[in-house]
Parts: C-alpha cells; structure tokens; sequence
C-alpha cells in the first residue's frame, strides 16, 4: 500500500519503521522539511518527502501530529482524493494545545477533527504509549498481544486502518463509530493501558464520558511532578502503571 505519514515523533516514527518494514511503501513528512529526519525513522525503507510530497498519490494518510496542529494542514488534507483513507493518531490535551471550547464542552475530540478537516477519517494509534508501542509489538497469535482500538465511520476506512495497525505489531480491534470514539479518549480505561484483545471490550464499555477530563488531567499532573522531581525515563511501565490505577 503507498502510505504517506506526516509527523514523525514518537508514534509517527515507529509506525514509519513497522509499515515500510512489512512492506509498504511509505513516505515521511513533518514540518521543518525532509533533510531534519533523523535517518532512524529511515531505517527500514521510509522515504523523507515534504509534507505536499506525502500528501500526493497515496492510499492512506497518516496525520501523527499534536491536535492543536491540525488546522496547519487542513488546506493539503483538503486536496487529498476522497478515497484515501485519511487516519488520526491525535489526543487532546489542554495544557499542551491550548483550551478549546468545543472540547471543553464535550465535542468527541475525532468528530472536531473531522469537521476541520473537512473529511471522514480514522482513529487509531491513539491509545497507545510511546514507549509500549516502541518496545511491545508482538506477533499475531501471541495470547498477551496489546490491542488499539481502531473507529472511523466507513467499514472500508477501519478495515484499512486495522489491517495498518496489525501490521505494527499489535492487534486492531474494530471500536466502531468516530461518535464512539471518546471511548479511547485520555481518561478512559482504554487509554495507554496495554489490554489484551479480550480486556478491550469492557474497558471501551465501562468508560464514562464526563469523568474522562478530569482523570487525564490527574494522571498528566502526576506525570509532570514526575519529570519535575528530576526522574528520567523510560516511563513505559510507569505510565502504564498510573492509567490503570486513575482511569479503569
């Protein structure tokens, strides 16, 4: 599959690194041009572009950026054939993107997506840490497996997004609706808290929409005493650790 990805941090770099490794062809964009890549993203086949050059002639699109970023590429998204599959790994997070009303309101934070983006689009990638999604990949049969759930609103778009996903390592598990996807939202049980294909489905059920700021922001506020106290990462485990005792 010709698959475009732009941003490359944390997550966007391994998704980088896992899809070209099994196959496809994937090109690389972020916002400083394609020089500033470091060549580990590069690894395993990944070509850097600009972020017009990703956007053109792909199958699916993956926007792996801060959600106060999104309305920086609306424009280039918006000139995307309507049958590439467009997929969001963005959260939100008020102390880092800013305070936005329709958020703060409710407004599931996939649908505010889609409505700047003027198009339909997948959720997946999400709801996985950094670093379990760096180190945790683990072939397909294996019974401690790590599932991210996977929405979007056209069957086609989430087959494709969870064919992706299986291809990184973990398996996808089909979460439904982007209207439903604030279920994988920060402060839900599903969020970062490494579940099994078959500890998925109660924790998307068990979510409670109006309690879901307040845990992300407690579970935030503990990690940054963390990084203030002067403690260094890895805080895979840890992270872990903190959703499941403040989101489930």
């Amino acid at each position: 599959m010709k698959i475009g990805i732009i941003g490359v941090g944390n997550i966007g770099k391994t998704i980088a690194q896992r899809l070209s490794a099994a196959g496809h062809d994937v090109k690389v964009a972020n916002s400083r041009g394609p020089e500033t890549i470091d060549a580990d993203v590069l690894s395993s086949g990944a070509r850097a572009v600009t972020a017009q050059e990703a956007a053109l002639d792909v199958e699916a699109l993956i926007l792996s950026i801060p959600l106060n970023r999104i309305g920086d590429i609306a424009s280039l998204v918006s000139s995307v054939p309507a049958e590439t599959v467009v997929i969001d790994t963005s959260n939100y997070y008020p102390m880092r993107d800013g305070k936005i009303d329709e958020l703060e309101q409710g407004k599931v934070e996939s649908v505010w997506v889609s409505e700047h983006l003027g198009r339909p689009i997948v959720k997946a990638w999400n709801a996985i840490g950094t670093d379990s999604f760096a180190y945790k990949n683990k072939p397909e049969g294996d019974p401690d497996r790590i599932a991210i759930p996977v929405a979007a609103d056209d069957d086609r778009d989430r087959k494709v997004g969870m064919t992706l996903v299986e291809a990184t390592g973990f398996t996808a598990y089909d979460a439904g609706a982007i209207s439903e996807s604030w279920r994988q939202q920060p402060g839900s049980p599903a969020y970062c808290t490494d579940l099994t294909r078959d500890e998925m489905p109660g924790a998307l059920a068990s979510a409670e929409k109006t309690r879901l700021p307040k845990r992300r922001d407690l579970a935030a506020a503990a990690f940054q005493e963390r990084i203030e106290s002067g403690q260094k990462g890895p805080f895979g485990d840890y992270l872990v650790n903190l959703n499941r005792a403040i989101y489930r």
